[in-house]
């Protein structure tokens, strides 16, 4: 089967299934779930440019998709200006210190020649910086999350609109796979993936217990939003004249009280799948932009590089390829885009919950995608994120219907009819492993294989 046909399958199922949840559940729902998708879509696509390119293990999806929450709220949040008095000036010397001890470090170990003193000069220096900084950043951070802890308890942002945190997102996460980077992607590829996992799980731990910076489990939450809230539009003249056009046939034929109800049930629901929809339009503006890059970049003679250097890195060396500054560099940028879908996400949360990053979420899902679709194929792994999220959004909910009417005949208060109920939540995960079974089979490639041109 050509590879036009399968996308075209693939994106006809996806229609169809988006179409059934709308008619049998709700409008609503489908487009929660397809600004899911393309949020999941962005990350796949970037990981896809990590692995798809350059054959890079990321293990550390969670941490970059972090980043760019935490950008999200140090960008659009206002300051908090008694927490900046409290402790700010104590938070920005032990910065200056600890960049001044790093600068320190880098410069005595490029000037002295390599033994014992230069050993014990870096300790000395790493251990002097680690006790200046505590000394200064403890009791500034304390003073800092003493400031009403209820409701702020940290520095809070710069309040600009929250759209701007999305490329600063990516800026966040393309720094941490810089500094990953540096020390781990000039070893063997499973430093790599082991680097990735370890920082991760750190960025989670400082989300979490730095509540200076992002108040940690207390969670951060009314982040602003670039589309109208549904409140607003409910009391809209034109979005009311707008439902009111499209809802003739429903309204026909009440009146009074009837067709009062009946209006502003239409008007609450038609605000939510107008904000969805907005949300969808902008999640999709980006992800046309990224894959389009993406795809001008594969196809150029950089990306005929990076695959040769996959393919077979002592052969790119021998040609004079510089290995690691190209893994470096297409690490850096496929993080930059998992940063980005960080931001987004954050932004359709309306809220920063450090608690709600997990690997299965952000790191296992998002590589069951890039398998499914197809890693090295852009459209695939696009494809394969809208297909998976469907699947692990719907899988409970059908899985619960299947469970009910296999056990209709049973008695009620049977012990193993009631089990059998309540393991619905587990078919997301025979869902996720029979469909990854499957692909691995009969598909190795993934649905849509990564084309290969000569």
């Amino acid at each position: 089967m050509s590879h036009s046909i399968r996308s075209l399958l693939t994106v006809l199922v996806i229609i169809g299934a988006l179409v059934a949840i709308g008619q049998m559940q709700s409008w609503s729902v489908a487009f929660a779930i397809i600004n899911l998708c393309l949020i999941s879509a962005l990350m796949s696509l970037g990981l896809n440019i990590q692995w798809g390119y350059a054959g890079l293990f990321n293990a550390g999806v969670m941490g970059f998709a972090a980043l760019g929450g935490v950008a999200a709220v140090l960008v659009s949040q206002p300051a908090v200006p008694e927490a900046w008095s409290a402790g700010g000036a104590g938070i920005l010397s032990a910065a200056l210190v600890l960049a001044a001890g790093t600068w320190l470090i880098i410069f005595s170990r490029n000037r002295m020649a390599a033994g014992k003193l230069r050993s014990l000069t870096t300790t000395i220096l790493v251990v002097a910086t680690w006790f200046i900084c505590r000394e200064i950043y403890s009791p500034a951070a304390e003073a800092i999350e003493a400031v009403n802890p209820a409701k702020t308890g940290y520095l809070g942002g710069l309040g600009l609109p929250i759209i701007v945190a999305w490329p600063i997102g990516g800026l966040f996460a393309a720094g941490a796979a810089f500094l990953i980077g540096k020390v781990a992607l000039g070893l063997r590829s499973d430093y790599l993936a082991i680097a990735t996992l370890g920082i991760s799980e750190i960025i989670i731990a400082m989300i979490k217990n730095e509540d200076w910076l992002t108040r940690g489990v207390k969670n951060v939450s009314g982040l602003s939003r670039p589309v109208p809230y549904e409140v607003e539009l409910q009391s809209a003249g034109w979005f009311q004249d707008l439902v009111l056009r499209f809802s003739e046939s429903k309204l026909a034929g009440l009146s009074g009280t009837a067709y009062d109800s009946a209006f502003q049930q239409l008007t609450i629901e038609g605000s939510s799948i107008f904000v969805k929809c907005s949300y969808s339009i902008l999640f999709a503006l980006v992800l046309i932009v990224v894959y389009t890059l993406a795809q001008r970049a594969q196809r150029s003679p950089w990306g005929r590089m990076m695959r040769a250097v996959r393919d077979n890195e002592d052969a790119a060396e021998a040609m004079g390829k510089d290995v690691t500054a190209r893994h470096l560099q297409i690490f850096i940028i496929g993080s930059a885009v998992i940063g980005v879908a960080g931001a987004m996400l954050t932004t359709l949360d309306g809220q920063l919950t450090p608690g709600s990053y997990t690997p299965l979420r952000f790191t296992f899902l998002i590589w069951v995608m890039v398998i499914v679709g197809g890693s090295g194929n852009n459209l695939g792994s696009i494809l394969g994120a809208f297909l998976v999220w469907i699947l692990w959004i719907e899988a409970e909910p059908v899985g619960g219907w299947l469970i009910e009417k296999m056990t209709s005949g049973m008695a009620e208060g049977s012990s193993l009819k009631a089990h059998l109920l309540e393991s619905a939540p587990h078919m997301r995960l025979i869902a996720m492993g029979s469909i990854l079974l499957l692909v691995l089979r009969f598909s190795p490639q993934g649905l849509i294989p990564e084309r290969i041109r000569r």
